[in-house]
């Protein structure tokens, strides 16, 4: 049985819940860094939904950082307080604002409820996981395996650039960049990280000439000229405009959006396997017994209608096992 948080209230203000007989076992609270339409966060209950879906009540809660940071901590502390109400026998915290914000002031090493971290980026000793209470799946991009489908693609591509938002996901990226790019079949000349449309507009001229391959990821958030937060479709369109080359995305949505191909990850295991660690500690196993994991499933996606546009030839030994998407106008 899956809620909203207004519809929880609404039961609570009333005084009345389901009946008896039909409530689920357990009662989850998940709470997610980013907006409830934000096409990773959707990912992510999915994949959640999958597991506890039927044995479960699911109340969700939304920081909304992408588009009010700011606000991040106003609405961890409602969180908490949604938590005390709730008494949930389990959490689920999404991405590393919900570590930072939510988990470690109120939750890590606090309360006996375990608690289930995904899509973290950070290094987990950064939060001071794993904890009594606390385990999880950490997030990682596919880098490695996306630079080398592009050459696939691709094969005179030698040099690699990376564009991000300027927040602690795209931090993150570029520590991983660092720690692997030696093992990398391109080499990495230059990371960017951006608050604004204007900062990527200054970078075209950069961008054309040094990088023969373009690497996106955590975009959404980057401000327009009226500093409001634009979304990942949006800053893709503006990098389309502004470097003719190939983009790589290191999720789904962003190759359904624009970028041309990847290797992704995906917010269905991400929110899948938490909810099975989580599962089994609501079943009794110690979170001591559930050592924390990573991503390891990836999945090559092209976007037909860049490659065509471009008009590069799709060979059968690249296509084989690939996942086809034409992007929506």
């Amino acid at each position: 049985m899956t809620n909203c948080v207004s519809s929880w209230l609404l039961a609570a203000v009333l005084g009345f819940g389901a009946p008896a007989a039909s409530a689920a076992p357990f009662k989850v609270l998940v709470v997610m860094s980013y907006e409830a339409d934000n096409p990773w966060v959707k990912e992510i209950r999915a994949g959640v939904e999958s597991v506890l879906g039927p044995v479960s009540e699911i109340v969700y809660f939304h920081l909304n950082t992408k588009v009010d940071r700011d606000g991040g901590s106003r609405r961890a502390q409602e969180a908490y307080d949604l938590y005390q109400r709730l008494q949930p026998q389990g959490v689920i915290a999404a991405d590393d604002d919900a570590q930072a914000m939510f988990v470690v002031p109120f939750l890590r090493d606090k309360v006996g409820t375990p608690v289930m971290f995904n899509g973290v980026n950070a290094a987990p000793e950064q939060y001071g996981f794993p904890a009594s209470n606390v385990s999880g799946i950490l997030e990682r991009a596919h880098v490695r395996e996306s630079l080398a489908f592009i050459k696939q693609l691709l094969p005179a591509v030698q040099r690699a650039c990376f564009i991000t938002n300027d927040v602690p996901a795209g931090l993150a990226l570029r520590t991983q960049v660092e720690e692997e790019q030696a093992s990398y079949p391109a080499k990495v000349v230059a990371f960017h990280l951006v608050k604004r449309a204007g900062d990527i507009v200054a970078l075209g001229d950069t961008l054309r000439a040094a990088c023969d391959t373009l690497f996106i990821d955590s975009l959404e958030g980057i401000l327009d000229a009226d500093a409001t937060p634009m979304n990942n479709a949006q800053v893709v369109e503006l990098l389309g405009r502004i470097y003719p080359g190939p983009i790589l995305g290191g999720n789904r949505y962003q190759v359904d959006q624009g970028a041309w191909a990847a290797v992704v990850k995906t917010g269905q295991e991400q929110g899948e396997t938490s909810a099975e660690m989580l599962l089994r500690a609501m079943r009794g196993t110690p979170v001591a017994e559930i050592p924390v994991t990573r991503n390891s499933r990836g999945q090559r996606v092209i976007n037909v209608t860049a490659i065509e546009a471009h008009e590069i030839p799709l060979r059968p030994t690249v296509l084989r096992g690939a996942a086809l998407v034409r992007q929506q106008p």
